[in-house]
């Protein structure tokens, strides 16, 4: 099943990326793109193709698996366009080697080409548990045996700490302006201008609301951090050993702090496969909250004090991202009482 923002004929796009490649492969001759597909359970906010590249250099022939990356043009999900900055960041972990992450191959700001800027990285072989069928309920990690999942989830959480062991000095394009330029108060920042863009549109009492909560319950312990963005295991990929290879979706990275991800992969999990999962079955061998904080905390050297309140405002990060898909798609995606549960606001 395909989940994309947009999609398009493909016949026609292998074709403007055989000529693309050219320039970006100067020596090469008899360039072929080939098995282009759109990923089976895909996310929402970006366009993302993979395929081979085939060609000959030096008389010897050459083989390369790619991932295209186009920044959306009219279904964009979230108010800051961060599309140079999840290249950068993509970049700098590729170089840096504590994360395991897409190697970015080329980047093209021409929108002429495919109608909007592109980068190509390399395409990872492994497995990914999609969203789309919940993988609590089918498919390989479902079907997977306790000590296989546990493998799973420890060496996601290895992952998940190892962008904190990332010098945020390495990152300064990540920063924002002014007095938001990083911490808590540029997620806080973003999140707030994401509320006055939902608002545009319709307003958000609710959001407002809970806002107003979260502020007055304003957390003391801000650790210094990367953020990930979507850190879950559903954007990781895994080999056979059950070990991650690749970390993806770095849509929305910040220096907003050590926390927001924690938090984020504490409560989807719990969603996606923990013993009150909504989406599927309590998978066996997952860790539960407390060993992740745990592992978490001993491979980044930081505290996790305080997490309670960034998991609430996950809940209202992911809450924001939902009334946005709403609006893309002229539905509602939550009643009014069911976003103030979620958001623990009367």
């Amino acid at each position: 099943m395909i989940v994309a923002p947009e999609t398009r004929d493909l016949a026609e796009l292998a074709g403007r990326l055989e000529h693309w490649l050219g320039g970006c492969l100067p020596r090469a001759i008899g360039i072929a793109v080939t098995d282009l597909a759109y990923p089976r359970g895909a996310g929402q906010s970006h366009e993302t193709v993979l395929f081979d590249a085939h060609w000959t250099e030096g008389g010897q022939p050459r083989t390369q698996g790619c991932v295209v990356r186009i920044k959306p043009r009219t279904f964009t999900v979230f108010p800051d366009n961060l599309f140079d900055e999840q290249h950068a960041i993509m970049k700098l972990l590729s170089d840096e080697g504590l994360v395991r992450v897409a190697r970015p191959l080329w980047f093209e700001e021409d929108p002429s080409i495919l109608g909007n800027p592109f980068f190509v990285m390399e395409k990872k072989q492994g497995r990914v548990p999609v969203s789309i069928p919940p993988y609590g309920r089918e498919g390989w990690l479902h079907d997977a045996a306790p000590q296989q999942r546990r493998s799973v989830w420890r060496s996601a959480v290895e992952q998940l700490a190892a962008i904190q062991r990332v010098p945020v000095t390495s990152a300064g394009f990540l920063g924002g302006k002014g007095a938001a330029a990083r911490g808590l108060a540029q997620e806080w920042d973003k999140y707030q201008r994401f509320t006055a863009w939902l608002e545009e549109t319709a307003p958000q009492p609710v959001l407002r609301d809970a806002l107003a909560r979260l502020e007055s319950a304003w957390p003391a312990h801000d650790p210094e951090g990367i953020v990930w963005g979507d850190a879950r295991i559903g954007n990781m990929m895994f080999d056979d050993d059950f070990r991650v290879v690749a970390v993806m979706d770095w849509e929305q990275p910040s220096l907003g702090g050590a926390l927001h991800d924690l938090a984020w992969f504490c409560t989807l999990s719990e969603t996606m496969h923990g013993r009150n999962s909504t989406y599927g079955a309590y998978l066996e061998g997952m860790g539960t909250r407390e060993e992740t904080i745990a592992l978490w905390e001993e491979i980044s050297g930081k505290s996790a004090m305080g997490l309670e309140w960034y998991e609430d405002f996950t809940h209202f990060k992911m809450t924001c991202t939902g009334v946005r898909l709403g609006q893309l798609r002229g539905t509602a995606m939550m009643d009014e009482a069911a976003m103030r549960r979620r958001l623990k606001v009367a």
